[in-house]
């Protein structure tokens, strides 16, 4: 069974960054959600469009448990199963987080939904990556227009950081907290010891 690793954390915390480059160090499997597959890109065009506007909140926790219905049983779990390290750039903390505690709705809801969508399927290290509000607007302003979610206020955006913290309290064998501020290398470097210290091994593979 190859060992699967999750990073999360809200928009321009540089968490899919450091996604590619752990999986380029392990030579492992990368994906993401919601969207790596064809029936993903299709739910992912509906979720992050600003085209689609209002979006009924349960409406939206569905659509994204879908795509990780269909991605954890095409992409992930056949990979982990033939012994590939994956590495994930958001799952099933980034529901409890956004259409949890950003969109409101009841935060063990959401993670029964998720976890049925899995099968139960949970990562070996969640990696959490926090920013301060102010680098993370920056960024975002450097990436242009915004998609649906990013665009969704400061309020949601922050409901949506402390829903992270709260999932990283509750589960601190599970999850680890990285300082997502300063250059690509050295937070590189924090994740990279991160997970060392949670049993994964090397993490040059």
């Amino acid at each position: 069974m190859g060992r699967f690793v999750v990073f999360e954390g809200g928009e321009g915390s540089g968490k899919s960054t450091q996604a590619r480059l752990l999986a380029e160090r392990w030579g492992a499997l990368l994906t993401f959600e919601p969207g790596d597959t064809e029936v993903g890109r299709r739910l992912r065009e509906i979720l992050l469009s600003p085209e689609t506007g209002e979006l009924d909140e349960r409406a939206e926790a569905l659509l994204m448990a879908a795509d990780r219905a269909h991605h954890v049983a095409t992409v992930v779990n056949p990979a982990l199963l033939r012994g590939r390290d994956v590495v994930c750039d958001r799952y099933v903390g980034s529901s409890i987080a956004y259409q949890g505690y950003g969109r409101g709705l009841d935060p063990h809801h959401v993670a029964a939904l998720s976890a049925f969508a899995t099968d139960g399927l949970r990562p070996d290290v969640v990696v959490l990556l926090e920013v301060p509000e102010e680098i993370a607007a920056e960024r975002l302003a450097a990436a242009g227009k915004p998609d649906r979610m990013e665009a969704a206020g400061d309020e949601f955006h922050r409901r949506v950081a402390e829903g992270y913290r709260l999932q990283a309290a509750a589960d601190p064998e599970r999850w680890v907290v990285v300082d997502g501020s300063g250059s690509v290398e050295e937070v590189a470097a924090r994740v990279v010891e991160a997970i060392e210290a949670r049993g994964m091994g090397r993490a040059d593979g």
